[in-house]
């Protein structure tokens, strides 16, 4: 049921007047450190590919999905620290290169460490040559298309997040 008159007596009779809306908050400075983009993009990259080099390992399988994230993560947090450098998107796409190598390098440290019984680290440190020829033998197109795919996926971000 509503009310056909408004409600009787004055809401601002004792001199009280509406609070004011409080002030917008300041806008977040703009980040210009190419430095910090560079510093942010690579402790990216080594999360993502501790993350990306988890997940393999205990699937066993690599994600295509996966790869994009990590790019994406990559090229986001290089352009949000360092700004609209056009430098930040090339380095985030070799990073995140990288990033993906290196999961998948921990991907296959967890998988030996599952078969032989040995601790992943134990077979990432103590046995990198190892790991890099089971990778060398291992590659095929499937490996480099999630190498390029992060590459273009940090690209894109970097560019994206800069705007």
């Amino acid at each position: 049921m509503s009310q056909p008159v408004p409600p009787p007596g004055n809401p601002f009779a004792d001199g009280a007047a509406p609070a004011p809306y409080p002030a917008a908050p300041a806008p977040a400075p703009a980040r210009n450190n190419v430095g910090l983009g560079l510093v942010a993009a690579l402790v990216a990259a080594l999360v993502a590919a501790g993350v990306y080099g988890g997940l393999a390992g205990a699937i066993e399988r690599e994600i295509g999905w996966a790869a994009v994230g990590v790019g994406f993560l990559v090229g986001f947090a290089a352009a949000k620290a360092g700004g609209n450098y056009a430098a930040l998107p090339v380095v985030s796409a070799v990073l995140s290169i990288g990033a993906v190598y290196l999961g998948q390098l921990i991907g296959i440290a967890i998988i030996g460490g599952k078969e032989l019984d040995v601790p992943a680290t134990e077979m990432f440190f103590g046995h990198f040559g190892l790991m890099t020829e089971a990778w060398s033998e291992g590659k095929d197109a499937m490996t480099f298309v999630f190498l390029a795919v992060a590459a273009v996926a940090a690209f894109a971000g970097a560019r994206k997040a800069a705007r």
